[in-house]
């Protein structure tokens, strides 16, 4: 098969990247970019092109650890501007 009859692996990955900012749960958010991810490198190896792939194991990597590092891990998100002392 050539790269152009499996583009369709890059386009997989670009509606799961996008479908995953429509999370609201940043864990749930985390964990669909880390396969999101996963599918890019494939992508990436179907194509033989190392900056999507090299880039895909960095976001994977950082996504899947930060999701799966625990809910007690999970730094508190930022007071709003008003409520700063």
């Amino acid at each position: 098969m050539t790269a152009d009859s499996l583009q369709w692996i890059g386009w997989v990955a670009t509606a799961m990247t996008v479908a995953s900012y429509f999370f609201r749960n940043p864990v749930t958010l985390r964990r669909v970019q880390a396969v999101a991810a996963l599918v890019w490198m494939t992508y990436g190896v179907v194509i033989s092109a190392r900056p999507i792939i090299t880039a895909n194991v960095i976001v994977a990597s950082v996504a899947a650890w930060t999701a799966w590092r625990g809910p007690g891990r999970v730094a508190p998100a930022a007071a709003p501007a008003d409520e700063r002392v």
